[in-house]
Formats: C-alpha cells, structure tokens, sequence
C-alpha cells in the first residue's frame, strides 16, 4: 500500500464485508501493557472504537476477535460490546479464521481483518479486505489495501468501522 488513497476496488471491497476480524494489542489497544504492583495485566480500550463496531453490528456485519494474547481484559471488554466470537490465546490466527468463516459460513473474500504485526500476516493475506493500523509493521501496511490514518487503540478501529457503515 503506497498511501491511504482508497481507490474503487477498495471501497468495493468495504461493501462486500460480512465479517469484521480484529487483532486485539496494538490494534484495540496502543500495544501498551499495563501491571498494577500484583501483577494484574490492565489493558486500554478505545470507546469510540466500540461505537463503530456496535454501529457495524446493526448493520448485521459479524464481529470477531484474534487474540494470540491471554488477557481476560478482552473478554471483558467483547462481552461488554456484545461481540460473541472472541478467541483468545490463538496460536495459529489463520486456521482459527478459516474454522470460524466455516462454521458461519462466510466466504474469506467477504472478511475484512485488521492488524498489526507479523502474527497476523497470514491471516491478512488470506482475507478479501486486509487493514493495517498506521503504526502496524511494514510488512502488514504492505499487505494491506487500506492503512488507518489512525494509530492502534487510538481510533483504528472506528475509522474503519465507519468505511464499513458508509460503503454498506
């Protein structure tokens, strides 16, 4: 991706989305983690990303998240939005995305997927809309056809979440 320029192929794309995938650190979150002095791992969400991503679901767009992270700090904060499909502790984020688009019967050209460092390449590549946050790795910016003007955890999600709900 050479500049955030969407061209027609790619809001084509942001209209044909019937599954909205996201990474969690680095893409819901600035990537930051938090220990209080216990040991307790605090992460930082972004509420306007959740009004996106509640707008999105009204549209009757399925929300998931890929998480390769064991932080019950995301099942706290999915639970809260009403997103069902969390998984956390994901080793392999593109077998865990094929099984999921299986099991709802959703085609990998119809998924958009947001993220933000190597971990989630081959996920990205498998999926009809790949996203990158602006601060991702450059192997994701490169992957991607569309790159957030926005950071991780600082209104990433929402900018896409309002791409979707404009090109719906």
């Amino acid at each position: 991706m050479i500049d955030n320029e969407l061209t027609k192929a790619s809001l084509t794309k942001f209209s044909q989305v019937d599954l909205l995938v996201l990474d969690v650190d680095g893409v819901l979150t600035d990537g930051s983690l938090y220990y209080t002095e216990t040991g307790q791992e605090l992460k930082k969400f972004n509420v306007k990303d959740g009004l996106g991503l509640k707008r999105v679901m009204q549209l009757g767009i399925v929300v998931a998240i890929l998480s390769a992270s064991a932080s019950r700090a995301t099942l706290h904060r999915a639970k809260h939005l009403g997103i069902s499909h969390v998984f956390i502790e994901v080793e392999d984020k593109l077998a865990q995305l094929k099984a999921l688009c299986d099991k709802l019967e959703i085609d990998l050209d119809r998924v958009a997927y947001l993220g933000d460092d190597l971990v989630d390449l081959p996920a990205m590549r498998a999926v009809g809309c790949p996203i990158a946050v602006a601060d991702a790795m450059p192997e994701n910016r490169a992957a991607a056809i569309y790159v957030t003007q926005s950071r991780g955890g600082e209104g990433a999600v929402r900018e896409v979440c309002d791409l979707i709900f404009l090109n719906a």
